[in-house]
């Protein structure tokens, strides 16, 4: 395989499983992986990570040099989604949202003489009745207008790590509510962390070839879960039924606001359930039970990540 690996996010959920999945496998010499990341030389995070045997460079979004500095002699890009969702409040502008963060570091991979970027969208259709799309979108179609670099779209599955997020915001070990207000209920595909990180970083050692250009799911297809079913499972976990409700979108922005959640994040979080309730979470693509299948493994059920983050497993 020729070329250095840069993962821009590797400190973050989605990015950590996959450079764990990528070394726990053999898949890609540690030598030839370099991770980017804020911080600094002795921080927690850059130990963390150089602890593993990568290279560590320092890179900002906020910082388009340090990021085409951090990006020299590198062949190929995993770029994880920026995390800075607050930049997506308020309908931001088309560049001003997150897209912003990765027009930054494609332009810098441009420049850097990197080949090939693997950009990790969403597991929403595109366009998306979603606002958390939004970016993704923007940044899908910035891709697709590039000529001089080439690109691979990995749309990855809904955590099922993430259904306290879905679950009305559903605080574990202190949320003492026996109904549940969403705005709106439907299936969803959810996926484990560590399964689409093993996906993940097999397409990334996989020849480059196979992937230039395509845009696919990574998320378990067999075993979709409604928001109800969710609650359900809570609740026999933790012997305390949890009701669902489903009103309208104004209606649940207002209940949970009232709670005292951020109104940016919640006005931008609702339009999910519109989503959702569209169907747009139900895939068919099985690519990641293909990739998964390679290694002799099935996805991880979302029941089972339930009962371990509540304790009950």
């Amino acid at each position: 395989m020729a070329g250095k690996l840069a993962i821009i996010g590797a400190s973050g959920k989605c990015g950590g499983a996959t450079l764990n999945a990528l070394l726990e496998n053999s898949l890609i010499p540690a030598s030839q992986i370099v991770t980017l990341t804020t911080s600094q030389p002795g921080d927690e995070k850059w130990t963390a990570l150089s602890s593993k045997g990568v290279e560590v460079r320092h890179a900002s979004f906020e910082d388009p040099a340090s990021m085409e500095k951090g990006l020299q002699g590198i062949s190929r890009l995993f770029l994880v989604s920026s995390p800075r969702i607050k930049l997506d409040f308020n309908e931001a502008p088309h560049g001003q949202g997150r897209e912003k963060d990765h027009f930054v570091a494609i332009d810098a991979a441009r420049k850097s003489g990197v080949k090939h970027v693997y950009y990790t969208s969403l597991a929403f259709q595109n366009p998306s009745k979603s606002r958390v799309m939004k970016a993704h979108e923007r940044t899908e179609a910035y891709l697709k207008g590039l000529s001089d670099i080439d690109w691979t779209i990995i749309r990855e599955g809904l955590y099922n790590e993430s259904w306290p997020l879905y679950l009305g915001h559903y605080k574990i070990g202190a949320d003492g509510r026996s109904e549940i207000v969403v705005a709106g209920d439907g299936p969803i595909c959810w996926t484990s962390i560590p399964d689409l990180g093993l996906a993940s970083a097999l397409v990334l050692a996989a020849p480059a070839e196979q992937y230039v250009g395509k845009t696919f799911y990574l998320s378990q297809t067999k075993s979709p879960k409604t928001l109800k079913e969710i609650a359900d499972m809570v609740s026999a976990a933790t012997g305390k039924k949890l009701t669902l409700k489903v009103v309208p979108r104004s209606e649940h922005e207002e209940h949970h606001i009232g709670r005292g959640l951020d109104e940016g994040h919640i006005r931008w979080w609702a339009k999910s359930y519109d989503a959702v309730k569209d169907g747009e979470c139900l895939i068919t693509d099985t690519t990641l039970e293909d990739l998964l299948s390679s290694k002799g493994r099935t996805p991880k059920p979302v029941e089972q990540t339930i009962r371990e983050m509540l304790g009950v497993a």
